[in-house]
């Protein structure tokens, strides 16, 4: 996967003024049909699963370029303008509590697609680890609050979903792809992009931590009370704990960085349920109800003192939100970037049924975004 670069992309409160939002919705609704009609819903799934294009998208539809809202907004605009009736493709999820509506979302859309209840599962299955994998197989401090998941009725589909760190108040977005993704817990992104690269990450999806997955599996295959037992030992007068393991200080700052903290608690009723269960490998263990951040961290940690199996803590962020700046901030302009997007996004412009005016301003925006 190419990288190009980094973009600040600030959190933003507040909502979308309704008029914009009216207007995203309609305009959006004619380009995606332009691109349907053009490639079929499945180009326009593989578009969207594209970082890049994606910002692209939003900036045409009138939305700030560095706002965190180009997410949230842009995809609610998508699920409204999206109709699988009558586009043979559909849009579930959104921002916060609205995200918890999915499964009932993709049940309501499977029914419209005549799909079988093996397909509505898989497509539910899909949303739920795809979530899972970004809130707590990798752990960089951005926990979700945003998960769209749209879908043809061929059964393809892209994940679209962002974490907040409100801390420094910056967020950082998760593109998937299903004809990229052939296993949930290896590196199954299409792209991850976001401003910051922080100084330590817990990677369970890294080709670097498949010793790590193993050994989890095996720790939970031996029963809860062993490991239990094992989390103890490490604890013992005399002996180094997980606690004594400090990095140096991050750059700028004055404050030392724990790399390996245990969790003041793990969910051992999820752990006696995963051992009942007997996980055959990591993305069995991760799907099960109850294994969260600090389940998935501990296990890591353990395994890497019991069995010497050390995960990446590496982050993989790798993508940018945009294609750069004339000044060269935050970096150079990708010219061949720029011509592909502009390219395709003014060919779907042209082609939108919608009045002579608003294309007009919409090729603007979208030139002036562009800008050399």
């Amino acid at each position: 996967m190419r990288r190009t670069g980094l973009a600040e992309l600030p959190l933003h409160r507040g909502r979308a003024p309704r008029w914009l939002f009216k207007r995203m919705v309609r305009l959006g609704r004619c380009i995606l049909e332009a691109l349907i009609d053009e490639g079929g819903p499945r180009e326009l799934i593989t578009r969207l699963a594209d970082p890049c294009w994606f910002q692209a998208l939003s900036c045409v539809l009138g939305y700030d370029w560095h706002s965190s809202g180009t997410t949230t907004v842009t995809c609610a605009a998508l699920k409204v303008a999206l109709r699988p009736e009558t586009h043979g493709i559909a849009a579930a999820g959104g921002k916060g509590r609205v995200s918890k509506k999915t499964p009932e979302e993709i049940e309501m859309i499977g029914k419209t697609f005549d799909w079988s209840d093996e397909k509505i599962r898989a497509m539910k299955y899909a949303s739920k680890m795809s979530a899972k994998v970004d809130n707590t197989a990798i752990q960089s401090g951005y926990p979700l609050y945003h998960h769209a998941f749209v879908m043809d009725e061929a059964g393809g589909w892209t994940v679209i979903q962002q974490g907040m760190n409100a801390d420094d108040g910056t967020a950082r977005r998760y593109h998937w792809l299903s004809d990229h993704v052939t296993s949930f817990v290896v590196e199954p992104h299409n792209a991850i992009v976001g401003d910051i690269r922080k100084h330590r990450v817990l990677d369970m999806t890294s080709r670097e931590s498949e010793g790590s997955r193993r050994a989890a599996v095996d720790l939970i295959n031996d029963g809860p009370e062993r490991l239990r037992r094992r989390v103890l030992s490490l604890r013992t007068r005399g002996q180094s704990t997980l606690s004594d393991w400090i990095d140096g200080p991050v750059e700028g700052s004055d404050k030392p960085v724990s790399v390996l903290i245990m969790p003041r608690s793990i969910n051992w009723n999820a752990l006696k349920t995963a051992y009942a269960f007997k996980p055959q490998n990591y993305e069995e263990l991760l799907g099960i109800k109850g294994v969260g951040p600090a389940t998935v961290r501990g296990l890591a940690l353990i395994s890497e003192i019991v069995y010497g199996e050390t995960p990446s803590w590496n982050d993989p962020v790798r993508f940018s939100f945009c294609v750069g700046g004339k000044d060269g901030v935050p970096f150079p302009v990708d010219k061949s970037a720029y011509d592909e997007i502009i390219e395709v996004m003014g060919s779907a412009v042209k082609q939108a049924k919608v009045g002579n005016v608003e294309r007009v301003k919409a090729l603007k925006r979208l030139r002036g975004f562009f800008t050399q």
